[in-house]
């Protein structure tokens, strides 16, 4: 709690009032979405006490505020991860500062493996529910009764009214977006042929290896939250490629500018 508090102060110190909406950029997604912050204030993680710092290729690390559609915005570009060796409770300390500050809906997006064969590599989904096997839960430990209950409900973690709103928005604006389940896992390394029938088999559409710690920290603190995958590769154990990061981020980066619409789009809405 101490950590967060400073944290917290630290970043209203620099400027950053009461912001609406929190938006937490995936791999290749943090380009064109923060071209639309407008009178942007930007704090480098490294910078933020108790904040890690962003190890992953891709991930910018820093925080920006602004302005989009008349709407506060705190942007996260870049995030963390368990297989960069940070606990959960770190992972996922930026969603309880951006619920100190003010933040009253969180939009989340990744780049994820597609596993639904009906679709393919460069699609999005909306992330409808998730399964986690990841092998940790950043509510373990003493709770924090500030925040939310010690048994937090999770029957829709994803922000039924947000969803509706982004289908909405999508039919409208004719871009396709799909809905599905996502399933997080730790890494770093992407699953075998055997894997990814097992994920399938549990109901999985898409695999990542992030956003279920940050739902999981939202739904406990009763923040309202939407998440969107980009389907960066597909993975089809009886056609399966070797992966190539490369051409992942650059799939992403193609999907970017469709994404960007959708959320821009929702934040004026909200």
């Amino acid at each position: 709690m101490e950590a967060i508090l400073q944290a917290t102060e630290y970043i209203r110190n620099h400027g950053i009032d009461a912001p609406e909406v929190g938006v937490i950029l995936g791999t290749g997604l943090g380009n064109l979405f923060v071209k639309e912050i407008k009178n942007p204030i930007i704090i480098n993680y490294n910078s933020i006490p108790h904040f890690p710092i962003s190890t992953v290729e891709y991930h910018k690390g820093q925080l920006i505020y602004g302005d989009i559609k008349g709407k506060k915005v705190l942007a996260m570009q870049g995030r963390f991860h368990y297989y960069e060796g940070y606990s959960l409770q770190q992972v996922t300390l930026p969603i309880r500062v951006m619920k100190m500050l003010g933040v009253e809906n969180l939009l989340i997006s990744n780049a994820s493996g597609n596993m639904n064969l009906k679709w393919k590599k460069g699609d999005m989904m909306l992330i409808d529910d998730h399964i986690s096997l990841l092998p940790d839960n950043p509510l373990r430990g003493k709770n924090l009764d500030k925040f939310g209950p010690r048994f937090p409900d999770m029957s829709r973690p994803y922000s039924p009214k947000l969803n509706e709103k982004l289908l909405k928005i999508a039919k409208e604006k004719k871009i396709k977006l799909n809905v599905g389940v996502y399933v997080g896992v730790m890494g770093p390394n992407l699953e075998t042929r055997a894997e990814y029938r097992f994920l399938r088999t549990i109901g999985a559409d898409a695999v990542g290896m992030s956003t279920v710690p940050e739902v999981i920290v939202a739904n406990h603190m009763g923040l309202p939250c939407c998440a969107i995958s980009v389907l960066t590769d597909d993975c089809d154990p009886d056609n399966l490629k070797p992966a190539n990061i490369k051409e992942i981020v650059k799939v992403a980066g193609k999907a970017e500018k469709k994404l960007t619409e959708l959320y821009v789009s929702l934040i004026k809405k909200l």
